[in-house]
Formats: C-alpha cells, structure tokens, sequence
C-alpha cells in the first residue's frame, strides 16, 4: 500500500452497534478468543479467552501495561458564575499541573478556577491549548487519589453508555501503577489463575507501564493517516524488565504484548534506544502500515473502532487486507466489540 496515500477511509468497517459491548463479560477469561496467523492467514475461533493457553509456549514472554486508571472524570462549578463544567485529568504534568480535557472549553479563561465537590478539590487553569485542553493546577490538601476515588467517576469511552456496577472491572487483575485516562483494555481478559498456570507452563510475565491518555479519546481526523498528530503518553520500563526482554531477544524466543499499549511502549524503547533498558519518558509513537516492528512477535489486542490509530496499528502488525477480513468474519459470528468485548491474538 502506498503510504503517500494512505486514507483514514482504508480502515473502515462495518459494525452494527448491537455488537459494541456495555458491559464486560460475567467470568473475565469467558470472553471469546479469534486466533489469526498472519503468515498463513488463517483465522481460528475459541469460544472462551482462556484456551490461549494451548497458544503460548514455554519461554514465551508476556509484556502487560500495569497502569492503573484513575476516577479522572469530575464534574464541576466555575466559582464566578456557578456554570457546571466536565474535566477529564488526561496527564500528570507534575508539581499538581494536569493537562486536562476540558466540556464547554471556550468558557474556561487563564485564571479559572472550577470547584469539585464541597471545595475538597479546586483547579485553576494556567494556560490553554487547543482542542478543549488546558493545563490547570490542582488546588487540594490531603492525597489526591484519596479525593479522586471521592469525587471523580471512571473514564468510560463515549461508546459505553452506563457507569460500572464494579469500577474494579473497568481495571486489569495487574493494575498497580496510578495514571491513565482509560484502561489498558486487552488486560481485561486474564485472571490471576490463567496467569499462574501460565507461568507454571513456563510463560515469563513482565510488565512495562504507559499511562494512556487522549489518544484513546481522540478519533482521526484527517483524511491523509500520516498528518494524524498522535498526543504523547508517559511511559516507564524497569531494569528487571528490560532484562527478561534483551535476554528473549538473543534466544530468539517470542516477546508477546499485551495491547496496543504495551506494544507501543516496547517499540517505542527499542526505536529509541535500539535495545530494551530502564527507562522513562514520553512517546508519542504513530504505528501504521510501513511501520516495521523491531520489538514485538505476538499481540494480544482487542476489536478497535473503524479508523482509529489502534486498527492501523494492528493491520500494520499484519496486514490491513487481513485485518478487516477478520473483522468481517467477527461481526459474522457476532464477536462483541471494543473495550469491555472479545479478544484476538495475532502471530505467526
């Protein structure tokens, strides 16, 4: 495919809106798992998650994004005219700046200052940046997670239009690290229990972490895929991590991310880097088709919505031709889509 004419269009696809899940599955590993090989170009349907099992190997080694999500979603008062205004924490800027999302952004001025709560939280806008983002500074006593748990709510994509019943659904089993705007959602689907018996299996389990941020939010707008300008995300690798990895790497054995997530953290290391090592920064990496992949063999990943980043990155990792093929059969075989829906995993 011609990169030079590479359209957000090339990636669409059909999807009856029934088939987007609004809730996850009752059992995590019960999902449904479809199996692509990308070399031989076959598709393989299981009918629950867990049987990856019998997919991976001993010495393969799992990479998952440990990033916690946080109850980013606030809603607020302007203090000078009592106007009720949404914020979303995107990204933990340091010294208590966030860059934020921002509803009815045109509103909110240099020096606006919005109160959450009983005025348990406050934040004041520093400076404004395009597309409804501001970087405000948080004004609190006390931990901030601790107020956030009190007064904010769960992230949900635009797409899934009821709140959790349980918020620990909307996180993995491996969730640890506090930051993102939305879950690493390929995670969802493993246990503590299929992670244990795949380490008794062999399987070597890491984790690296991104906090994901507007990117997940923020659909492609441009009709020309390589003018996309992809939003930078913080990520952070351990040395014990990028030790398990270097060491896969020379025994040629498989490195296998869980997500789009993990998948672009790993890339983003090794691009920089040219090796795994410890780690931290800022990425903004854009996959798509030409992309040449240097760090990962295998990826679990989700169903993504037509003509976003995420299905460009998967149909680089195969090939977009494949891909929507698959996507084709899955809403022939009414898979369920998106975040809280069904899984795949693409090797070969």
């Amino acid at each position: 495919m011609d990169e030079k004419i590479l359209s957000t269009e090339d990636f669409d696809y059909y999807l009856p809106e029934e088939l987007i899940a609004q809730t996850p599955s009752k059992l995590r590993d019960h999902s449904r798992l479809m199996v692509l090989d990308k070399t031989k170009e076959t598709i393989t349907h299981e009918e629950y998650f867990y049987e990856i099992e019998k997919y991976l190997q001993p010495g393969d080694v799992l990479v998952r994004n440990n990033s916690k999500v946080i109850p980013a979603r606030l809603f607020g008062v302007k203090e000078e005219t009592g106007a009720h205004v949404e914020v979303l924490l995107l990204k933990d800027l340091g010294e208590d700046v966030w860059e934020c999302l921002c509803g009815n952004a045109k509103t909110i001025k240099k020096g606006t200052i919005i109160t959450f709560g009983n005025g348990e939280l406050k934040a004041r806008c520093e400076e404004i940046l395009d597309e409804g983002i501001r970087r405000m500074r948080l004004l609190y006593t006390g931990i901030l997670f601790e107020i956030l748990d009190l007064l904010g709510k769960m992230p949900l994509p635009p797409y899934i239009h009821t709140q959790c019943e349980d918020n620990s659904r909307y996180q993995t089993v491996y969730a640890k690290v506090e930051g993102s705007a939305a879950a690493p959602t390929a995670g969802f689907h493993f246990t503590k229990e299929l992670f244990d018996r795949l380490k008794a299996k062999g399987v070597i389990v890491c984790d690296v972490t991104l906090h994901v941020g507007l990117g997940t939010f923020r659909p492609v707008k441009v009709t020309n895929v390589l003018e996309h300008h992809m939003h930078s995300e913080m990520y952070e690798m351990s040395q014990e991590t990028a030790d398990i990895l270097n060491k896969a790497k020379e025994q040629g054995r498989r490195i296998i991310a869980i997500g789009t997530t993990s998948t672009r953290t790993l890339e983003s290391v090794i691009q920089k880097y040219g090796t795994f090592k410890e780690c931290r920064g800022d990425t903004s990496i854009f996959i798509y088709p030409g992309y040449k992949f240097k760090a990962i063999d295998a990826l679990i990943t989700n169903f993504h919505l037509p003509k976003s980043t995420l299905i460009m990155l998967v149909s680089a990792f195969s090939s977009r031709e494949f891909i929507l093929k698959a996507y084709q059969e899955a809403v022939e075989k009414r898979y369920r889509f998106f975040s809280f829906g069904d899984s795949m995993f693409i090797h070969g």
